[in-house]
């Protein structure tokens, strides 16, 4: 994967971040063979400038909870500002236009299937034409794997260096799942904490809750080793040279609906991928380097998969809101 504006230290340091969101600047200077104050340095460069942040994210889904992705057709005159309401809202992630402004594309969550306040709410909102609701059913990539775990930035023995001494073990540990209930009051401070700033130290942490240096790290541990906390790097991917986001929706044979998604998962343009409900039954996100390298991918890539039946492809015009929080324009991706 070639960079624009990331030079080669600069795509290091974003490959071991996605690797572990947490990882100590000690660890990545050992890996690449440059100094801890360099790191630092790069880094916090690179997120003064916005152009890289590392959000503590919660993984709903792991909670119990119903995820849906929605898809809203309204007027043109409507989809800014239904986008920015949406946007507000504590229970909406990756916002985004598409089709020729008149296509939302949003992510919600609920406790059960039929506690969606925005599911319900929005046909009632007028200039709303038409919404589609997908449940996720199935993961195949994204979350906190996606496109940047498909970096080549580090070598294998660098990766070593640089990768989660358990992360092995937590991969090969039977799924965990709990609820909101097993959460307390210190849980919910750091994850709200954490949210902000991914990367913000023990110390601050310990001194914003009150609780001991130990105690927080093995807070932070153990929600990561329940799967309830993770990891987003976000990332300006046009300063990596790709600078088309497309969002797919396959509908494919049942029968090959678990092959298919594996393979969409192998894709190196592919940041995110999963089993959905309805007729559309494999939803994708994408990242290209321009319209060129779209056409490429949908008629080598998509054209040879087996079992899919169509495919709808939407490049996305704006983002309004990503993983964790608002974006501008030109923090798109």
């Amino acid at each position: 994967m070639n960079t624009t504006d990331f030079d080669p230290i600069d795509e290091q340091i974003l490959h071991a971040l996605h690797l572990d969101g947490r990882v100590p600047y000690s660890r990545v200077a050992e890996a690449i063979g440059v100094s801890e104050q360099t790191v630092a340095r790069r880094y916090s460069r690179l997120r003064s400038s916005n152009a890289l942040r590392v959000w503590g994210l919660v993984d709903r889904s792991k909670l119990g909870h119903v995820e849906w992705l929605v898809r809203i057709r309204c007027t043109p005159d409507s989809a800014e500002a239904i986008a920015q309401a949406l946007a507000r809202r504590s229970d909406t992630s990756w916002i985004s236009r598409t089709s020729g402004g008149t296509e939302l594309v949003c992510t919600t969550a609920a406790a059960t299937p039929g506690e969606s306040l925005l599911l319900r709410e929005l046909p009632k909102t007028a200039r709303v034409l038409d919404v589609t609701a997908h449940c996720l059913l199935h993961i195949f990539s994204g979350r906190p794997a996606g496109i940047a775990a498909k970096l080549t930035a580090l070598t294998p023995a660098q990766i070593a260096l640089v990768r989660p001494a358990d992360a092995d073990n937590r991969s090969s540990e039977p799924e965990h799942r709990t609820s909101e209930k097993d959460l307390d009051d210190l849980d919910h401070r750091l994850i709200a904490l954490l949210r902000d700033d991914g990367r913000a130290t023990t110390a601050w942490l310990a001194a914003q809750t009150g609780a001991s240096r130990s105690t927080v790290q093995r807070r932070i541990a153990d929600l990561r080793a329940a799967g309830v906390l993770y990891f987003h790097v976000d990332v300006r991917w046009p300063m990596l040279g790709l600078g088309v986001r497309t969002l797919l929706w396959l509908s494919v044979e049942p029968a090959r609906m678990e092959s298919a998604g594996l393979a969409l998962a192998a894709h190196p343009e592919v940041a995110f991928v999963a089993a959905t409900s309805g007729a559309a039954n494999l939803h994708a996100s994408l990242v290209t380097r321009d319209i060129p390298a779209l056409y490429t991918y949908l008629s080598t890539r998509i054209a040879t998969l087996r079992g899919v039946r169509s495919v709808d492809s939407a490049p996305v015009l704006e983002t309004y809101k990503g993983a964790a929080g608002l974006h501008g324009p030109a923090s798109d991706f």
